[in-house]
């Protein structure tokens, strides 16, 4: 009998994929998104040395304040936005887009447009 693999699975083994491809250098480092069923999670690496630079997510007070939902587009969106704006504090203009194995529509490409509207390059 065939056994159908999880998406969970079939996720990771595409993650594992993407970042066989590229890497975040301290030049340009890897934003990487994680997306689960109630929260989405942002996170900035500089891989060469394996450093989290900022991060973001919906499960923050100041993030969580100001939507309704946790687990919409429009919550995307907005953790787009504040995940550009701690990134170019930083002095961080362009990154790399790891979208973690998601499929790019619905919130993972909410977020990504929002983060490029705020002023990232990638």
């Amino acid at each position: 009998m065939v056994r159908k693999e999880s998406r969970q699975e079939v996720r990771a083994k595409k993650h594992m994929r993407i970042r066989n491809r590229f890497s975040g250098t301290t030049e340009r480092p890897r934003l990487c998104v994680f997306r689960s069923n109630n929260h989405m999670y942002a996170q900035i690496i500089d891989d060469t040395v394996g450093n989290t630079i900022c991060s973001a997510s919906t499960t923050e007070a100041a993030v969580k304040s100001e939507i309704d939902k946790t687990n919409n587009v429009e919550a995307a969106a907005y953790l787009g936005s504040v995940i550009a704006k701690r990134a170019i504090e930083k002095g961080i203009k362009e990154v790399v887009f790891d979208r973690g194995g998601f499929i790019y529509q619905g919130k993972v490409a909410a977020l990504a447009e929002a983060a490029r509207e705020a002023g990232l390059e990638f």
